[in-house]
């Protein structure tokens, strides 16, 4: 694993370059591409881009994937159409790595359609992204309060999405593991045993508020990893070493509250946290 630093994730509004500097500046092993500053710079500015990010000791997080897997016809087809100049800059900056996430719920469709539908166009997609060198990684969606809130649920589980993953047959599709779906969802540790690093793209560490019952928790108010200690992330940790991943970590609190404190003294508690993470995997891993 390395530490990565997501500043969407963290509600901080870093233009791409300065976001760089900060992630060297602060320890970070990685920073998430972006690709709307890709865009500004073409194919082979943004290969001179790269080169100055891999120069600084950084490695790529994960770029979002520029297609609406489940918007409509109209929107999804246009997504396609402009996929693969999105895929030659992604290529050019040697991403390996774009995700996104299953909407848990729908109003009308129910949830064989909705399976269908993300089956054929996860497929559809995967197979344009292998061409360009890069895996694709879903998250679920664990919260109750989200999911029940129209009137067909939808994927919410880790065993549901490995279940549509594996029903794609595409071999550069994976999970993004967030230690709050995975907690919410009402998983534990034992649920991930035999994970690989191959169907594992991305991971998410938070915590979660202690006031709240687990179906009573909320998608976007969460805390900060280890800060109450109602998830096990230690258990996750573990779980998550023993399945050998080596890809990215990085925390998405959604706590407006870091972005009106210096952004320098967020950055280093993020740090601190990430390198406690990593250390305690680390740890797992000699014990076994």
């Amino acid at each position: 694993m390395f530490s990565t630093l997501s500043p969407g994730a963290l509600g901080l509004d870093l233009d791409h370059s300065r976001a760089v500097d900060l992630a060297a500046a602060h320890g970070f092993g990685g920073v998430d591409p972006d690709l709307a500053h890709f865009r500004t710079l073409g194919p082979s500015g943004t290969a001179e881009h790269a080169a100055e990010v891999r120069e600084k000791g950084l490695q790529w997080g994960m770029a979002g994937l520029p297609v609406p897997l489940d918007a409509p016809a109209a929107e999804f087809r246009q997504a396609l159409v402009d996929l693969p100049a999105a895929l030659e800059l992604l290529k050019a900056a040697g991403v390996t790595r774009v995700g996104t996430w299953i909407r848990p719920m729908h109003q009308e469709l129910d949830h064989r359609q909705n399976w269908r539908l993300h089956q054929g166009r996860i497929s559809l997609v995967a197979a344009l992204l292998e061409d360009a060198g890069i895996r694709l990684g879903l998250e679920y969606i664990g919260p109750k309060t989200l999911w029940s809130t129209q009137r067909f649920p939808f994927i919410h589980s880790l065993r549901e999405a490995r279940e549509l993953i594996a029903e794609t047959g595409a071999g550069n599709v994976g999970l993004i593991l967030d230690s709050y779906h995975w907690h919410t969802a009402g998983e534990d540790a034992a649920q991930l045993d035999g994970l690989t690093d191959a169907e594992i793209v991305s991971v998410d560490l938070n915590d979660a508020r202690a006031d709240r019952e687990l179906d009573e928790q909320q998608d976007l108010d969460r805390r900060l990893p280890f800060d109450t200690g109602v998830i096990d992330l230690d258990g996750f940790l573990r779980a998550v070493t023993a399945a050998g991943y080596t890809g990215p970590v990085k925390i998405e609190p959604f706590m407006a509250s870091l972005a009106e404190r210096p952004v320098d003294e967020v950055l280093t508690e993020i740090s601190g946290l990430l390198d406690r993470a990593i250390t305690v995997g680390a740890d797992a891993a000699r014990e076994r």
